[in-house]
C-alpha cells in the first residue's frame, strides 16, 4: 500500500513509541519522514538508515513557542515543506497540588510540552498550508482530555483538553482554506514510557484484556494522514480498546 506516497509528514516525538510506530508506517506506505527527536541517538539513528533518502532528523526541545518554531523550519528545510504534521511529542508529567513548587513547576512543563509547542506547530502549519493550497494536522490528545487525570496529573489532562479544543478551532476555522484537523485520544498505550506504569488490576480490567499496541494507534493516524477522510475534520478518534468510552 503506497496511499501516502511522496507525502511529506513530520512526525514529533519519533524515536519511540506512538511516534516511531508512525513514523515507520508512514514510510511504509510512500512517505518522506521528518523524524523528530529533542537530540540524536541510536534510535533515530536506526530509523534514518532504514528510510534512506526519504528520511530526515530535525532536534530540539519542545518546551514552547521558540523550540516549536525552529522545530518546523528545520522541517520544512528537509524536504521543502510539509504537507501532514502528526503532534506527537508529549509526556505525563506530574502536577501534585500538595506541593507548591512542583504544581507551578508541573502547570509550566505541561502546558509548554502538551498544549504550547503544539500550538506554534499547529500554527506555523496553518501559515504555510494555506500558502500550499492544504494540509492535514494530527493532533495525539489522551483520554485524559475527555475524563480529565488523576489527583497527580491535573494539568496533563488540562493541557490535553486544551489541545482538542484547539483542534476543533483550527478545523472550523481554516476548512475553507483546505487545512484538515484531527485528533487522536488514546488510553494505556504499550510504549517505553508506559512500561511498568499499568497495575495488573487495571490490566484485568481492560475489555480487551491488554494494553493498546502503538501500531494500533499508528494505524489511525496514518488513514488520516491521507486525506480520505475530508469530512471528519475536527473529529477526535478513542484509540483505547474501549477501556473509555463516550
Amino acid at each position: 500500500m503506497d496511499d501516502l506516497a511522496g507525502r511529506r509528514i513530520l512526525v514529533t516525538g519519533s524515536s519511540r513509541g506512538i511516534g516511531r510506530a508512525t513514523a515507520a508506517l508512514v514510510h511504509a506506505r510512500g512517505a518522506r519522514v521528518v523524524v523528530h527527536a529533542r537530540a540524536a541517538s541510536p534510535h533515530t539513528d536506526s530509523l534514518l538508515a532504514e528510510f534512506g533518502d526519504r528520511g530526515a532528523l530535525v532536534t530540539g526541545e519542545l518546551d514552547g513557542i521558540a523550540g516549536a518554531a525552529a522545530v518546523w523550519d528545520g522541517a520544512v528545510a528537509a524536504f521543502g515543506g510539509i504537507e501532514v504534521l502528526v503532534n506527537n511529542a508529549g509526556a505525563w508529567i506530574p502536577s501534585e497540588v500538595d506541593r507548591e513548587e512542583a504544581w507551578q513547576a508541573g502547570w509550566e512543563a505541561n502546558l509548554g510540552l502538551n498544549l504550547t509547542a503544539p500550538a506554534e506547530l499547529c500554527r506555523r502549519a496553518i501559515l504555510d498550508y494555506r500558502e500550499q493550497g492544504g494540509g492535514i494536522i494530527v493532533n495525539l490528545a489522551s483520554r485524559s482530555a475527555h475524563r480529565g487525570d488523576d489527583a497527580g496529573h491535573l494539568a496533563y489532562g488540562a493541557a490535553k483538553g486544551g489541545l482538542l479544543a484547539l483542534t476543533k478551532g483550527i478545523a472550523r476555522g481554516y476548512g475553507r482554506d483546505g487545512v484538515l484537523a484531527y485528533a487522536v485520544a488514546p488510553g494505556w498505550v504499550a510504549t517505553d514510557l508506559a512500561a511498568g506504569a499499568v497495575e495488573p488490576a487495571v490490566l484485568d480490567g481492560l475489555p480487551l484484556g491488554e494494553v493498546t499496541p502503538a501500531a494500533d494507534v499508528a494505524e489511525v493516524i496514518a488513514f488520516l494522514a491521507t486525506g480520505r477522510a475530508r469530512h471528519a475534520t475536527g473529529a477526535t478518534i478513542d484509540v483505547t480498546g474501549a477501556d473509555y468510552v463516550r
